[in-house]
């Protein structure tokens, strides 16, 4: 089986991209939903608390993953921070859920920052989905409904198009004017030839 990296920076499209591969019936791991999951974990939340404080909590005791946002998104060393505790976890249950899915032809698994988190080496194929940085913009503001300056902060952190580009094995072009479901059956056809 094939462990397959699926990246591309904010707005590029990554969920309409792992929908798709989804019906093609190969499995996908999405790190983000799973990292959110963790912050109901009490161990996580203690772990939260002991590093950042009351700040990111509500008034239950729950992560407000808005405030959250916030202070990772303005704060390098919080975000590094955050990263650092929930990205072991992320992975003890990527590596569960790979056992699971043994015997297809390939898995993907989908990580809006796994070059920022140097963790390419764990997977034998990388596919980027790219789109403008205007487009990005727009997407991300209507989706989240938060300002420019918001989604700035985010793609602050996050490595160029360009950048992780140089570094795929394939790339998918989600700009409005390119048709991403042959670019995927084209992927999905190439990998499902890899012996």
């Amino acid at each position: 089986m094939i462990k397959v990296a699926l990246t591309g920076n904010i707005g590029s499209g990554k969920s309409v991209v792992t929908r798709i591969f989804k019906t093609l019936d190969i499995p996908v791991f999405i790190a983000d939903i799973e990292a959110r999951l963790l912050y109901y974990r009490e161990d996580v939340k203690k772990i939260l608390k002991q590093k950042l404080g009351n700040r990111i909590f509500d008034p239950d005791g729950e992560v407000n993953t808005n405030v959250l946002a916030d202070v990772i998104f303005n704060d390098t060393k919080a975000l590094k921070t955050v990263n650092g505790i929930i990205h072991p976890f992320v992975y003890k249950k990527y590596q569960k859920w790979l056992d699971r899915h043994r015997e297809t032809p390939y898995t993907i698994h989908e990580s809006a920052i796994l070059f920022e988190n140097n963790l390419t080496s764990r997977f034998d194929r990388i596919i980027v989905v790219v789109a403008p940085e205007a487009i990005r913009l727009k997407r991300v503001m209507k989706r989240d409904n938060i300002t420019e300056e918001q989604v700035r902060a985010r793609m602050v952190n996050q490595w160029p198009d360009e950048k992780k580009v140089k570094k795929a094995d394939f790339v998918i072009i989600n700009d409005g004017d390119h048709f991403i479901i042959p670019q995927i059956l084209e992927i999905d056809k190439t990998l499902k030839a890899i012996k």
